[in-house]
């Protein structure tokens, strides 16, 4: 599986930007898309995620009420609408795909998944 990422860019606290990420290749039913994101001099860390199922969807609790992820199974794509945006919401943010199920608690970790995007870089500022 082959993930391409696009959308990003620079905008002022409180604006809004959108993500999307499309998924080629050997795609089977059941997978979980998310997105991670990497601030300079830190760790990545978990933003959002989605199993294809539509069960099941995560947040982190810095994004929670301002981030939305959706999904287009149709075309093995996600979508990370972001509102509300703070300077500290300032990565590079990265899709990520696993293959077949996991558990709700495991979606959060960076080491469930199997592939990656190339990033984006995302600027918050004024």
């Amino acid at each position: 599986v082959q993930l391409q990422a696009s959308g990003g860019g620079s905008v002022q606290p409180g604006g809004s930007l959108r993500l999307s990420c499309e998924a080629s290749g050997r795609i089977f039913n059941s997978y979980v898309m998310g997105w991670f994101r990497q601030a300079p001099g830190k760790e990545r860390e978990f933003v959002a995620a989605t199993k294809r199922s539509g069960l099941s969807t995560v947040y982190a609790d810095s994004v929670k009420g301002r981030f939305t992820i959706s999904r287009n199974n149709a075309k093995n794509t996600v979508t990370l609408q972001m509102s509300s945006l703070q300077t500290e919401d300032t990565a590079v943010y990265y899709c990520a795909f696993r293959y077949g199920e996991v558990v709700v608690s495991a979606m959060r970790r960076e080491s469930e998944y199997n592939e990656w995007g190339q990033g984006t870089q995302v600027t918050v500022s004024s």
